[in-house]
């Protein structure tokens, strides 16, 4: 890559990019704005901007003054999504350190690993989940303590954790005036690390220069204001929330943390929304499915035309962006990102204005189906995953999706041997897909998932929301299988309303509308729950697995 250099500025480029500026000029600009959460009883309580902001400054005083905590360190948070844990995101970083998220759902030993690869100093857990820091600690290396979060007094507290101290007792003890550092913009804001389903975890580590340009992006593509809601759903252990916390402190926009919740109850949830006129918020289809169905279920429709949910992790069914439009007026988008990317590289944030007066109803709605435009700055690059030379952009030819830009990590923490994943300069992102003559991207599958069948490719994550165009189908899950005449054949795995076994020819009738007959799966099961990753995605790694030799042992005879 050519670099030149011109004519000296006269700007201030001294002036680093922090993290911090986001919440100072939030509370300069919007000091009364509220925030809500949910107590330790379950009650919504309000507080602040310039509440929480008092507040973060009082743990940066703990956290320098009473465990001596010092710029470089790491430190773990074991959090839901509450407000101690956006308390956090601020105040840690604040001071130089780095906030390490700690994924709630990867396995004991994973989070162990996590833990002591990144070196963390303390460690940060609400209450509810000390039995998670518990079954971790006695293999931790380098934690010298435990914060216990609690609206409870320390002496009702019961752990076998050592040393513990108590985050509102000590925090009282406090200033609540903190001189915040000028932090040089390269340095670590906060470590993420990938779920480990190939291998260990990996460490990505966001510097407070990609978090301050990611959130502008973000902020701007989107258009949140101080208007704006944010229902904060996408955990805040993973991806920051896909910056979604920033983007509302940077705007000055009003924000909700739910605390725990789980995903197959998502009736509270759409209550908030409803109630306080939530206009933002991200996750996958797995929590948006069930959302519309319990909005179909009431009486009286709610009124959320002033909504723009992100959905990500996989590609959101046409049929559950049109019933919430229909239903309620809300807009799903569809974004595309990774831990890698901070997440957002791409987002169907809106129609091209040279395709706005072009397409049909019909073809709009299908282009939603694409993970849309890059946001710029991000460069894209589709490559033969072999020789990474530059394949077609029309549309049809598949290439590996690879990425360069200022909130793209160009290296995994601490983890030699994982050189392969970069190729001149750009993230491989292992993840199939093609780029139309409109710029649009539209993901086919993961390198390593696409079905390859007779020579010819099948793209699992159509199959997929096509199945789940049927109304009865709650979730669909398509994966290759090893067949030794086709090499690869596909197996879908359903699930429906009320456990309802749908006639095999009603859901070939469905498929029929988009795949050749050959294409069809070889077989469809009906299941009650379809494995997942820790982050919400299907596990077709665990799923293949278990369905390996199916196809072989059945000797099933497809007709190609």
């Amino acid at each position: 890559m050519k670099i030149v250099k011109g004519c000296p500025s006269t700007s201030m480029n001294d002036v680093q990019l922090n993290t911090t500026t986001l919440i100072k000029h939030a509370v300069r600009n919007f000091p009364d704005r509220e925030i809500l959460y949910r107590s330790s009883d379950n009650q919504v309580q309000c507080y602040t901007y310039k509440d929480a902001y008092t507040r973060m400054m009082k743990v940066a005083n703990f956290l320098e003054n009473k465990l001596g905590v010092k710029p470089g360190d790491k430190i773990g948070v074991l959090d839901w999504n509450t407000q101690r844990h956006f308390e956090l995101y601020y105040a840690i970083p604040g001071i130089g350190s780095t906030l390490l998220q700690m994924n709630l759902r990867i396995s004991t030993d994973d989070l162990s690993y996590v833990t002591n690869h990144s070196e963390a100093q303390y460690v940060f857990v609400d209450e509810s989940l000390l039995s998670v820091a518990e079954a971790i600690a006695p293999s931790l290396k380098t934690v010298k303590g435990f914060i216990v979060m609690s609206d409870k007094p320390m002496s009702e507290i019961k752990t076998t954790l050592s040393p513990i101290y108590h985050y509102e007792e000590e925090i009282q003890k406090e200033s609540d005036f903190y001189d915040w550092p000028i932090i040089d913009e390269t340095t670590a804001y906060s470590a993420c690390y990938t779920s480990g389903t190939t291998g260990r975890p990996k460490g990505v580590y966001y510097s407070h220069r990609n978090i301050y340009l990611h959130t502008m992006a973000a902020a701007t593509y989107f258009g949140v204001n101080s208007h704006d809601c944010l229902l904060v759903i996408v955990p805040m252990f993973h991806a920051q929330s896909w910056g979604l916390v920033q983007v509302a402190t940077m705007m000055g926009a009003k924000m909700i943390f739910p605390g725990r919740y789980a995903a197959e109850e998502t009736a509270p949830l759409v209550d908030l929304m409803i109630e306080e006129n939530v206009t933002i918020a991200g996750g996958s289809p797995a929590i948006f499915l069930p959302m519309l169905h319990y909005i179909r279920t009431l009486e009286k429709k709610p009124d959320l035309s002033k909504a723009r949910f992100l959905s990500g992790a996989s590609e959101p069914p046409v049929s559950m962006m049109r019933g919430f439009k229909e239903l309620t007026g809300a807009e799903i988008i569809h974004a595309y990102g990774a831990t890698e990317t901070t997440p957002l590289v791409a987002g169907n944030y809106l129609i091209s204005p040279t395709l706005q007066g072009k397409l049909t109803e019909e073809e709009k709605w299908d282009l939603k189906r694409k993970q849309g435009l890059p946001i710029t700055g991000i460069d894209f690059k589709l490559c033969d995953p072999e020789t990474g030379e530059e394949v077609a952009r029309d549309g049809k030819t598949v290439g590996e999706i690879c990425l360069r830009g200022p909130w793209i990590t160009g290296s995994y923490y601490n983890s030699p041997g994982t050189e392969s994943s970069f190729r001149d300069g750009y993230w491989r992102s292992g993840d199939a897909g093609t780029i139309d003559e409109n710029g649009y991207v539209k993901i086919m599958d993961r390198i390593k998932d696409v079905i390859k069948s007779g020579g010819e490719w099948i793209s699992s994550i159509d199959m997929e929301n096509t199945l789940m165009g049927h109304p009865d189908v709650l979730e669909a899950v398509v994966v290759g299988i090893p067949h030794e005449k086709w090499q690869e054949r596909p197996l879908a795995l359903v699930v429906t309303k009320d456990n309802k076994e749908i006639p095999r020819e009603e859901l070939d009738g469905v498929l029929f509308e988009r795949f050749a007959k050959w294409q069809l799966p070889d077989q469809i099961l009906f299941v009650e729950e379809i494995a997942k990753t820790s982050v919400g995605k299907f596990n077709k790694k665990e799923i293949v697995k278990k369905y390996e030799n199916l196809y072989n042992e059945d000797e099933v005879s497809s007709e190609i």
